[in-house]
């Protein structure tokens, strides 16, 4: 790869980066995306996402708990069955194709909704642990299968289910990501015995952007805000998904 190339990727994956730690995010879907643009192989792209995931969302997982918007009794029902199914779903043999046109059209229905009518904050009321737990092994397969932490399902169901505030919804999702993609890396990483040279470079550009998308996120963009980047955040993985 070129010095210009190398540099055009960094800045793509500062971009991403900065977006989506800004709504308690890592970035996994926009950072397969970039990298498959750029021509890497896929042996090398799986292990660098779901490095620069857990850096971004130790980070976001900082900065959103330090502001206060962590929520334990919310957090563990969904984490507690997400790591065992994450693994369960990279195993399962179905059409990548069609599931991602399926979970594709979900996430772009759902930025539409936040675009055209955001949901209001009212009083938050949490699922039941059963319900939670339930929802937590889904999103964990949901993981699995698209090689993301599964953040950029739990935070707009949080929203849109009344279980969480916005902000609440983003402190969580940081830390589930957090133990999906550490899960997933351990996997890889004992399968191949390979960490690419790519990963070193780029972990430095996320660490940067995910540092001041997180602690915008968490202390500086007032809520309509955060749930206007979400969109865009859904949006483009939504697009992604469908159109690569």
């Amino acid at each position: 790869m070129t010095i210009e190339l190398l540099a055009l990727l960094v800045l793509s994956i500062f971009l991403i980066s900065l977006l989506y730690s800004s709504v308690g995010h890592a970035g996994a879907s926009g950072y397969i995306a970039v990298m498959t643009l750029f021509s890497l192989t896929p042996e090398e792209i799986r292990p660098t996402a779901l490095a620069l995931n857990i850096l971004v969302a130790s980070i976001g997982t900082w900065q959103f708990y330090r502001a206060g918007h962590f929520v334990w009794s919310l957090f563990w029902p969904f984490a507690v069955l997400s790591v065992p199914m994450a693994f369960v779903g990279g195993y399962l043999d179905i059409s990548t194709h069609v599931f991602k046109l399926l979970v594709g059209a979900v996430l772009l229905l759902s930025a539409v909704q936040l675009i055209v009518r955001p949901p209001a904050e009212g009083d938050p009321k949490p699922p039941n642990k059963p319900v939670a737990i339930g929802a937590g092994a889904g999103l964990g397969l949901l993981s699995g299968l698209t090689g993301t932490g599964g953040g950029i399902f739990l935070t707009p169901l949080l929203i849109f289910m009344r279980w969480a505030g916005t902000k609440n919804a983003s402190g969580v999702s940081a830390p589930f990501i957090l133990l999906n993609s550490i899960s997933g890396l351990t996997g890889n990483i004992s399968s191949t015995n390979n960490v690419p040279a790519a990963i070193w470079p780029l972990l430095a550009t996320v660490a940067i952007g995910g540092f001041i998308g997180s602690y915008a996120g968490s202390r500086k963009l007032p809520t309509l805000a955060i749930k206007r980047l979400l969109a865009a955040v859904l949006l483009i993985a939504g697009l992604k998904l469908i159109f690569t």
